[in-house]
């Protein structure tokens, strides 16, 4: 994957980057406007001061700099004044156009390409990583964030295809658990966002808002990171006692995921480490600190390892088979990036429905659990617009 690299279409990019230097312009425009003053908004000295002393902003935590500017703290301060959101978009806009808009042409090499590096032994979680450029941060769910993903392209006369394993840590979480809720959802091919949500709230499926959804979602990927009631409040507009209730309820409601929780921070505590399903260890030895903080934080890892670790166990095994399926087929097809749950490979176009095929055997067959590996495969001309292919298509 790294001597492949992937093609970048330098002529969208270099579009782009007009369009963002006009916004980022237009947005230090009306920051200035709203404040009285200029300022530099990529100095948090001079942005302490606005805020907290000009503007008289609540201040959030004290770090050695003073008071902090962070993305969390402006978050927080979104509702109190209107330039909060300007700050928080000139930096998203400002770090994206560095990082990528303006750095991938510059990192093409003769080929035409960009040639990531990938570390093996960087994310504790196993999971490989990507540097200079890091092609897994580019952001999925922001507008510009996707024009960027429009800008990789494939050869020419080829096409890009994804696959992506389909919930694979909610997956990996019904496995270790044996939690009887997740497994028959995911064998059934029901919708477990809404499933969580009709069992917390004692409703019949059909009957669950969009809101019920949502808030089942956010619980069911964060209890792997030890989701608090103040994390579900913040990111879904909940009270902090109803997000409390929420938590307790789905812990009721799912039993099995919450003694599978319980096991595993007292094996954590007993032993020092914790393990995947594949047995690989990663030693936690703050599991036992004095210090609460640090405890906590060991505790959330401990949760957090065996199902992000597995997964990523699963990705590496999946990668693989896919590597030796592909040499077995004679396919030109090949493998250019793994990004976080999903790989991306080049193909001709007349092999993307047997190379479809090929990933959901090789990728869906990497590890036997309770429950399927599902395998979602896309096909487009760019890495943004890509259609989802039917199973009758692979």
């Amino acid at each position: 994957m790294e001597v492949l690299g992937i093609a970048v279409d330098d002529g969208s990019l270099g579009a782009m980057s007009r369009e963002l230097h006009l916004r980022i312009q237009a947005l230090e425009a009306e920051m200035y406007e709203l404040s009285g003053h200029t300022f530099n908004v990529g100095s948090p000295q001079q942005l302490q001061r606005l805020l907290y002393d000009d503007l008289g902003l609540a201040a959030g935590r004290r770090i050695k700099t003073g008071r902090s500017t962070d993305a969390d703290t402006l978050e927080a301060l979104r509702e109190e004044h209107p330039i909060v959101d300007l700050i928080l978009e000139w930096r998203q806009l400002t770090k994206l156009k560095g990082t990528y808009v303006d750095a991938l042409p510059l990192l093409r090499e003769r080929d035409g390409r960009v040639h990531t590096t990938f570390n093996q032994t960087v994310a504790t979680t196993g999971r490989l990583s990507s540097a200079d450029p890091n092609l897994q941060n580019v952001p999925l769910r922001s507008e510009w964030g996707q024009r960027v993903r429009s800008a990789f392209v494939p050869d020419r006369g080829q096409v890009l295809v994804s696959a992506d394993y389909s919930q694979i840590e909610l997956r990996v979480v019904a496995h270790v658990s044996g939690e009887p809720e997740l497994i028959d959802a995911f064998r059934s091919g029901q919708d477990i966002h809404r499933r969580t949500a009709a069992a917390v709230g004692g409703v019949a499926p059909e009957e669950v808002t969009a809101e019920m959804r949502r808030s089942a979602k956010v619980v069911n990927f964060g209890v792997m990171y030890g989701l608090s009631d103040f994390g579900l409040a913040r990111d879904t507009g909940m009270s902090r006692e109803e997000a409390g209730a929420f938590i307790a309820a789905y812990f009721q409601s799912f039993g099995a995921i919450a003694a599978y929780l319980e096991g595993i921070r007292n094996f954590a505590r007993e032993w020092g480490y914790v393990e995947t399903v594949f047995g690989r260890r990663r030693y936690i030895p703050d599991i036992r600190a004095a210090n609460r903080q640090l405890r906590q934080a060991a505790e959330r890892m401990a949760v957090n390892m065996p199902m992000q670790g597995t997964a990523a166990d699963i990705m590496k095994l999946g990668m693989i088979r896919t590597d030796q399926a592909l040499r077995e087929s004679g396919m030109a097809a090949r493998l250019l990036l793994q990004v976080h749950d999903e790989l991306v490979l080049e193909a001709p176009r007349e092999e993307v429905e047997p190379l479809a095929a090929l990933l959901r055997e090789a990728m869906g067959g990497a590890a036997e659990l309770v429950v399927p590996l599902d395998v979602d495969v896309k096909v487009g001309d760019n890495w943004r617009d890509m259609t989802p292919l039917s199973p009758s298509a692979g």
